[in-house]
């Protein structure tokens, strides 16, 4: 425990939540190995503590240490940064170039954002974990490095292998070991440790007396969502220390930087950015149920117009009366059981009346909850496309982002 404690003191990390305390338990452990480590945990949670953890425990801790967001270098330039290039290999390359694989030989190297690498530079990267070797960009030869790797993702790996977007061979190789980083919405009374470690530092910072919450504004605060996690906890506690005059925060002063709070969590959260698109999605979704009334008005009228055909008579199965009474009622059929011993026949009369057809499409009670519809919607959307959610999503006329979020929030089970 007193390890664990200067740990954290020694690496900033605030917070005895349990999952938080196991995150940073498996990193000690696993540091000392040359095994891969892959971080995953929503953006903003502090994924990027964790590698400095592991390197500073290693045998490689003076060894060189290297962060490279992934996402935030220009798929054209990727293969470069990161295994450098030869002078004349492309326009502009002036001068030879290392690349980070190699400049971090004998040390650690973090990819944050692993997800966002080309397919194209994954391949390169799996090579580098299995053989240690690596080709300039505009060279052929082999050169060698003896590089840790710790890679992190804020978005869901096993989702973007079923759409192709990421190698499962490269997955397996780099998740040798996962740790999962907490949201911090599951973290508790961290939350509040938090924000008063954040407001000392602003204090500090702006030399002003540091802001502190009172109870209905604590309350506020554990039951809010976090959908920036800590990186949004730290940016609201900076806000209300330059902004507010009073020290003493209450809830309503705090309610005005957390513009979505709601007093109940709920299953979902619309998050400002998202209500255009929920507008969207919402319109192509009453456009999708009046065209299905529309075609369930016109089997309605098909069937019909089958049972009358001939002599008015129609002999079905027991097992679809119920299809039958649903579309037309016990008004318009009459019933006739056939005296054919041990049968299961049963012989339907229509009764022509065609004043009464414009009646039975009243009848079906349609739900017109639209949670409910649009979940059945997109199960019967990624049905039709095989579960390939690219494809179901362009059939919805949405996102493929907004279609995984709805698969985790209504719970579909793939």
């Amino acid at each position: 425990m007193k390890d664990l404690q200067n740990i954290k003191q020694r690496f900033g990390i605030i917070g005895n939540y349990i999952g938080l305390n196991r995150a940073i338990d498996i990193a000690i452990q696993v540091a000392p190995t040359d095994l891969s480590v892959l971080l995953t945990g929503e953006s903003g949670t502090g994924k990027e503590v964790f590698p400095q953890v592991i390197h500073n425990h290693s045998t490689r801790k003076h060894g060189p240490y290297i962060a490279v967001n992934c996402g935030a270098i220009p798929e054209g330039t990727i293969d470069s940064e990161l295994f450098g290039h030869e002078k004349g290999a492309f326009t502009g390359a002036t001068d030879s170039r290392k690349g980070y694989f190699e400049v971090a030989d004998g040390g650690t190297i973090f990819l944050d954002e692993i997800a966002e690498l080309p397919l194209s530079t994954q391949v390169r990267l799996l090579r580098v974990l299995e053989t240690g070797e690596f080709i300039r960009v505009g060279s052929s030869k082999v050169q060698k490095t003896n590089v840790r790797v710790i890679a992190a993702s804020n978005v869901d790996v096993p989702l973007a292998i079923t759409n192709g977007r990421f190698r499962e061979d490269l997955f397996y190789r780099l998740n040798t070991v996962p740790i999962t980083i907490p949201s911090l919405r599951d973290r508790g009374e961290d939350i509040l440790l938090l924000f008063r470690k954040f407001a000392a530092d602003f204090a500090d910072k702006y030399r002003m007396p540091a802001i502190r919450l009172n109870k209905d504004a604590q309350s506020m605060l554990l039951n809010y969502s976090w959908p920036g996690n800590v990186r949004q906890l730290k940016n609201i506690t900076e806000q209300i220390s330059i902004i507010e005059s009073e020290r003493d925060i209450s809830a309503e002063n705090l309610k005005k930087y957390l513009p979505d709070y709601q007093a109940i969590k709920l299953p979902a959260v619309l998050r400002k950015d998202e209500e255009r698109s929920f507008t969207n999605e919402r319109e192509i979704l009453y456009k999708i149920l009046f065209d299905m009334k529309s075609d369930m008005n016109d089997l309605k009228k098909l069937v019909l117009d089958i049972i009358r055909k001939g002599d008015g008579t129609l002999e079905i199965h027991d097992s679809h009366e119920r299809v039958i009474k649903n579309l037309f009622g016990d008004t318009n059929l009459e019933k006739q059981v056939t005296n054919v011993p041990d049968s299961d026949v049963v012989e339907f009369t229509a009764r022509p009346v065609r004043n009464n057809i414009q009646d039975t499409e009243e009848i079906v009670e349609e739900s017109l909850s639209l949670s409910g519809n649009e979940m059945e919607l997109i199960i019967k959307a990624l049905e039709k496309h095989n579960h390939k959610r690219k494809s179901a999503a362009k059939e919805l006329g949405i996102s493929e982002r907004t279609l995984y979020r709805k698969i985790k929030e209504y719970g579909i089970d793939l």
